[in-house]
């Protein structure tokens, strides 16, 4: 009989399919859901290691990791991971890396879900960390980031902003793209040394759903992830908390060859799954999400200062420490960037005055709980949303509790959460502007504090801007205005 989310649905929190869970002797977590609505079946599995956990010298390694899984292991051949799940039907295979943590998925033909665990198993004990992988891959970084953040308009934007809300030596304060430099001068035993600490069982968890049930998954995982030894890691360094709000706020102007002006905008939040991220989740989705809410009501409609963007206002969802709000805004032409940028902070600043209304509110549950529908429509999603409250709540049952939380926010709970994030000195800007747009502008700008690319590329690395520059301002961010790019 099918498992499907129907009656139990509303009860549960909008999942009414069946969490199984149960460890191996190694450590490893296994997490299984039946669904016997079609004869496919996802496996996901969360490393629990992200660009969070590299020290100083080796940013990057998370990252690279992600590519070099697929090149091999010791009873499979060089990129044949994909060939072999290609071959027996299997689709949506890919990884993912964020500051928290590493995902690598597929979805099967449920009779060919023992070949993709052994698949996963044999990289897990086994992967082919030569220096020709290794080599290989650091390049394909190096060309991944020259095509999505050197080569292209506001590539880095998220990057520097970052640099702008995390302080040198948080684990936050670099993208998960890491350093080049770091990478290339990084000796094959770093990278070696790097697998053994976290590539192991009892630093992950196994999340299979689809058309199969418990025990055969348990047979399988002991099967293949069975004889996998579990490994010591490093002890994660101590990491104070941040305080509530920002010391800003802090302002860097770039001058690059971008075709518009731009702001990217974004404000210290609460780290996902603790009290008051679900009140920014729906504060972000009241102000800055879409047409009909306040930030493009006021600033494209109202005002006409801004382009029609639909990402004015994103949470970030870090997991492991204090997390960001952000967005961005397009001024319209002859709109002085300064002007919208204003406009922008009245209409957060508005949010810690006045509630919003019972159809804004409902708007937001509405956008949100459609989110989490489509996210647990397929099983590749609903096993990574499994996977992930596994591993950050240390129970995947927490994911009935996702919604519940998002429906129970309420109005003040709303304007209660913009007192703590709209706060003045809690927010950074980012403004880009064109080069070479009005030289005599960009002249006596340089004298107020506007940095150059050079000045961008030092606060990206850790470091303060050229004098003239706004050096306090280089702190840290990562993730992405419209939605979150290295979130969880």
């Amino acid at each position: 009989m099918a498992q499907q989310p129907t009656g139990q649905a509303e009860t549960q929190g909008g999942f009414g399919w069946p969490v199984e869970q149960f460890s191996l002797d190694n450590g490893l977590r296994v997490v299984v859901s039946e669904d016997r609505t079609s004869p496919i079946a996802a496996v996901n599995l969360w490393y629990n290691v992200g660009s969070r956990h590299e020290s100083a010298g080796k940013h990057g390694f998370a990252h690279l990791f992600e590519h070099l899984m697929f090149q091999g292991s010791s009873q499979v051949g060089k990129t044949e991971h994909f060939n072999i799940l290609q071959a027996v039907g299997g689709g949506a295979v890919n990884a993912t890396t964020s500051a928290d943590r590493t995902n690598y998925f597929q979805t099967v033909p449920s009779a060919a879900l023992p070949t993709a665990l052994w698949l996963e198993a044999d990289r897990m004990g086994s992967l082919a960390l030569t220096q020709e992988n290794l080599d290989n891959q650091r390049e394909v970084v190096k060309n991944e980031r020259r095509q999505r953040y050197d080569n292209v308009p506001y590539g880095r934007w998220h990057e520097i902003l970052l640099t702008l809300a995390y302080p040198e030596g948080h684990p936050y304060h670099y993208s998960t793209m890491g350093s080049m430099a770091e990478l290339d001068g990084a000796a094959q035993s770093d990278f070696t040394s790097f697998y053994e600490s976290y590539y192991s069982p009892d630093n992950a968890v196994l999340t299979v759903v689809g058309d199969t049930d418990a025990e055969q998954v348990r047979k399988l995982a002991q099967q293949y992830f069975g004889g996998l030894p579990a490994r010591p890691r490093p002890a994660q360094r101590s990491v104070d908390p941040l305080p509530l709000r920002l010391d800003g706020p802090k302002r860097l102007v770039l001058t690059e060859s971008v075709p518009l002006p731009r702001l990217f905008l974004g404000f210290r939040g609460t780290r996902f799954g603790y009290p008051g991220s679900a009140e920014e989740e729906v504060l972000a989705t009241v102000l800055g999400r879409g047409r009909g809410a306040r930030l493009f009501t006021e600033l494209v409609t109202r005002r006409e200062l801004a382009q029609a963007e639909g990402a004015f206002l994103a949470a970030w969802q870090f997991a492991w420490h204090e997390s960001l709000l952000s967005g961005f805004a397009t001024p319209r032409d002859g709109v002085d960037p300064e002007e919208l940028e204003a406009a922008y902070f009245e209409v957060c600043e508005r949010a810690m005055e006045d509630l919003p209304t019972d159809a804004e509110l409902d708007r937001a549950r509405s956008l949100l709980a459609a989110d989490w529908a489509r996210e647990l429509s397929a099983v590749g999603s609903r096993a990574d949303q499994l996977g992930r409250h596994a591993v950050l709540f240390d129970d995947a049952a927490a994911i009935r509790d996702r919604l519940p939380e998002i429906l129970a926010v309420t109005a003040q709970e709303v304007r209660e959460a913009a007192e703590r994030v709209f706060a003045p000195e809690n927010r950074v800007t980012l403004e880009y502007r064109v080069a070479g747009a009005d030289e005599a502008d960009g002249e006596a700008a340089a004298g107020a504090g506007v940095s150059s690319t050079a000045d961008a590329n030092a606060a990206a690395d850790g470091q303060a801007p050229a004098a003239g520059g706004t050096a306090g301002e280089a702190a840290d961010a990562g993730g992405s205005a419209a939605a979150t790019t290295e979130g969880n």
